[in-house]
């Protein structure tokens, strides 16, 4: 260890592609002290569009292919860690096990995890994996007291080594903006419909297909077809192909746009009524965090993290996970109401500013990276 020098910390994701724990990583790296800390970043899979960011604060690494054993022995990781030969090794969400294996092999002195969500009940395999991962890990970083708690019942056997650090976001970047009518004009939505949006992984941890029977129930008892809601999905995933079969289905397919991932999410929040997640499962959201940051007025599932980032002012806009009619009520709600609408992304923005720093965030992650000179 070079206790005369910055510290080296090497953060190992399986790729670095659109999604909001890859956000958070890419923040972590360019926001962190460069005159305290080396910073490297490890894709086990594929690079991504964060990587063209990266470059000019940290370096950059694709992961060398790996055989089938390496769920045993990643002989490949082992080399290729121990010549970056960092002081840290952080790991994020998916490649526990795999990575924390090698880091431990590789002799490296300080290991964290960030987990950024769980599904629950978690399934058996990786729970397995990520027991013994959590016993070569000295720290466990769950990102929501919720996530905390399930970590030490279901994974984690020594508590003490878990700590929570709330995820934040840039709020001068997500601030609130004018509708300038570029997203509705590209999707030709008339300035008279409200837009019900979400941003997320397409994924059945994320509920989508409840969302899209709710929207169904929401169109069915709207008054006046010209002034129908629109819902706007932006993200990708593997539950997209069902997910557009199943709008079809319902006669939905000229009312839910299904965007893929975009670089306009400033623009997007803009063109926004409410933002609704309809997740299962969730740690704390940075999709909801840089929503509510813009200025809107959120709808989503009561699930993880979702009511520590709401708060009491706002908790009145959770509703029960799974519950189309319910979400499709509260949708309904907030649309009937444009004062309280207003009022309540008022109360949103206020409340990421006030709980969820950026820059505290970043500044937790660098405490614990410094931890390895004591």
């Amino acid at each position: 260890m070079r206790l005369s020098s910055k510290v080296r910390v090497l953060q190992i994701i399986q790729n670095l592609n659109y999604g909001g724990m890859e956000r958070l990583l890419a923040d972590i790296v360019m926001r962190a002290d460069k005159q305290r800390f080396e910073m490297h970043v490890m894709a086990l899979q594929y690079l991504g569009r964060f990587a063209d960011g990266l470059h000019d604060v940290g370096t950059v690494h694709l992961a060398e292919p790996m055989g089938r054993g390496s769920i045993v022995w990643p002989r490949a990781l082992i080399r290729q860690i121990k010549r970056i030969a960092p002081d840290v090794v952080h790991t994020h969400t998916g490649v526990w096990y795999k990575a924390t294996l090698a880091a431990r092999r590789a002799m490296v002195p300080l290991i964290i995890h960030t987990e950024h969500g769980r599904e629950r009940p978690d399934p058996w395999r990786s729970r397995i994996q990520d027991r013994l991962a959590a016993r070569q890990t000295n720290v466990v970083v769950a990102v929501s007291d919720v996530l905390a708690q399930q970590l030490g019942e279901t994974v984690v056997g020594d508590k003490s080594r878990i700590q929570v650090i709330i995820n934040g976001v840039d709020t001068e970047l997500h601030r609130p903006r004018e509708d300038t009518g570029v997203v509705r004009s590209e999707l030709g939505i008339s300035a008279s419909c409200p837009v019900l949006g979400s941003i997320g992984r397409l994924e059945k941890i994320k509920g989508y297909d409840v969302m899209v029977d709710a929207f169904a129930l929401l169109l069915a008892g709207w008054p006046v077809r010209e002034t129908s809601p629109v819902l706007l999905l932006g993200g990708e995933g593997s539950e997209r192909p069902e997910l557009e079969s199943r709008a079809g289905a319902l006669g939905l397919t000229k009312h839910i746009r299904f965007l893929g991932w975009r670089d306009d999410v400033q623009d997007l929040h803009a063109a926004f009524t409410l933002f609704t997640m309809s997740s299962r499962s969730e740690g704390t959201s940075v999709s909801l965090l840089e929503a509510m940051s813009a200025g809107l007025c959120p709808v989503v599932t009561q699930v993880g993290g979702n009511a520590a980032v709401l708060g009491p002012d706002l908790s009145h806009r959770l509703v029960p996970a799974q519950d189309a009619e319910a979400l499709a009520r509260a949708w309904r709600l907030a649309l009937d109401d444009a004062r309280r609408r207003g009022a309540d992304g008022v109360l949103a923005r206020s409340r990421v500013q006030q709980a969820f720093n950026l820059s505290a965030m970043v500044s937790h992650y660098e405490d614990l990276y410094d931890s390895v000179r004591l």
